[in-house]
């Protein structure tokens, strides 16, 4: 659109101050979309690498139960790092490898 505004102007004879306010309402526009999709893609990317962060420790989870007769507490101490109680419905556990699940 800023590109069609452009060629418009190049092209035909426009009212500069009308052109101008046009040009500087669209390249605004762009500028926000393009904001919002630098967003959504660090958003995406950091969704990204927590799965694969969630699914490498599940699975290595997995391999160390396989090899444990018994879970045990001190089983538990040594996987949580820390806990944090938010509210009565918001605890969050996180773990020695730095993921943080909520309960």
């Amino acid at each position: 659109m800023v590109q069609q505004c452009i060629y418009e102007n190049a092209h035909v004879a426009l009212d500069q101050a009308e052109y101008q306010k046009r040009y500087d309402a669209l390249t605004q526009r762009f500028d926000k979309a393009k904001a919002r999709l630098e967003e959504v893609t660090e958003e995406i990317s950091q969704k990204q690498t927590q799965r694969a962060n969630y699914k490498a420790f599940l699975k290595a989870l997995e391999r160390l139960l396989d090899q444990l007769p018994e879970f045990t507490l001190k089983t538990w101490h040594g996987l949580v790092d820390y806990v944090t109680v938010y509210a009565e419905d918001d605890i969050r556990f996180t773990f020695k490898n730095g993921q943080e699940v909520k309960a």
